[in-house]
């Protein structure tokens, strides 16, 4: 039987982490790849997830079944340029790019919509790059799929296919559905981010009283304020007219918000909040969307030498890796003063068992 064998051109935190998923679900596939960072191809190598590595426009890519392009939009639609004489009739060329239309109106251009299936998997990181990528990250996520018009059944489904075995969700949309669902639940969010952060950074004092009250809730909100400026800066200017709709929108209703507290509407105000938390209740927490979850766990301990070291010694006895542990100093709710991050909600739940044995009081979020 003929080995499968797949193409990526670029390898960060998401082509990494396809990759990762397709070995772990399919060793007998056989990747090549180029990267322009040289030495984070020979760690893909080293790593067992690329078997062959391939220099820049490299004729090699005419063996692939699939060729995903994980590089930069501009970089990208380089690549389509020398790739469309090369590729095989039967090959699959996609993207994973948090927006699509640029590069769904260059395929028509150069007449290549037969070999196009757009891909965004709904998953990603504050962290970039290939050493942050996982075989796990784009489990559970929606994957959305935005075939060409040419793009046959035979293809679809063959992609389709491949996207459910290696654990997503695949999603099949319109490339301008996608970038105006998108610009609402991943690119507005990123905005509104960026711009608390710069609120509190512009209305704080010289001692940073507001900094020091930050951590807590407004750290865990605005955690995707982290993400690479860079990235956020092209995915902007790539998708102006959807984000600036809904910014309309936004903006709507943060006056209409405002309204309500000048008028000190509590009706009004309660509603709103009411409004909500029905709708916000009601959404699929089963499934990953475009923000990565945040996996993290709260406990109460004393302040006292050695409190945090027994607790990461429990759980490092139990092989359980953690993201991140440490106090905090704004309580909300009624979470404890240590909190510990890990990776995936496997850990967190194994690491929630642990404790609560020990009579730790646990709360997750």
């Amino acid at each position: 039987m003929e080995t499968t064998t797949i193409g990526f051109i670029g390898l960060g935190l998401i082509g990494g982490s396809i990759a990762k998923a397709i070995k772990k679900f399919h060793p007998d596939y056989q990747i090549l790849a180029y990267n322009r960072t040289r030495e984070t191809l020979e760690d893909a190598i080293f790593d067992g997830i690329v078997d062959i590595a391939c220099d820049e426009k490299d004729s090699k890519f005419a063996l692939c079944d699939y060729i995903f392009l994980c590089a930069t939009v501009d970089y990208n639609i380089e690549c389509l340029k020398w790739l469309k004489g090369l590729i095989r009739p039967g090959c699959i060329l996609t993207d994973v790019g948090s927006v699509k239309g640029e590069i769904h109106r260059e395929i028509t251009n150069l007449s290549m919509a037969s070999y196009i299936i757009g891909g965004h998997p709904m998953a990603g990181s504050e962290k970039t790059g290939y050493s942050y990528s996982s075989d796990h990250l784009i489990e559970n996520a929606y994957y959305i799929l935005t075939p060409s018009e040419e793009a046959g059944l035979d293809k679809i489904g063959r992609y389709t296919e491949l996207v459910s075995s290696i654990g997503a969700l695949p999603m099949i949309l319109t490339w301008e559905e996608h970038d105006y669902i998108t610009a609402a639940v991943s690119h507005l969010p990123h905005v509104i981010a960026a711009s608390l952060v710069n609120l509190v950074h512009k209305l704080d004092s010289p001692d940073e009283h507001m900094k020091s009250i930050a951590a807590g809730g407004f750290k865990d909100i605005t955690r995707i304020a982290s993400s690479s400026p860079y990235m956020w800066q092209q995915i902007c200017l790539e998708n102006p007219e959807n984000l600036s709709k809904v910014l309309d929108e936004f903006i709507r209703l943060i006056v209409q918000a405002k309204y309500l507290i000048d008028q000190k509407d509590g009706n009004g105000l309660y509603q709103m909040f009411a409004n909500s938390r029905e709708y916000r209740d009601s959404i699929d927490d089963t499934a990953s969307g475009p923000i990565k979850k945040n996996y993290s766990l709260y406990c109460d301990i004393l302040d006292e030498t050695g409190a945090i070291a027994t607790i990461a010694t429990i759980l490092s006895m139990n092989n359980i890796n953690l993201k991140n542990i440490g106090i905090i100093h704004n309580r909300e709710f009624d979470e404890g003063v240590l909190k510990i991050d890990f990776y995936d909600e496997r850990a967190m739940k194994n690491a929630a068992e642990q404790l609560r044995k020990r009579n730790y009081i646990i709360y997750e979020r």
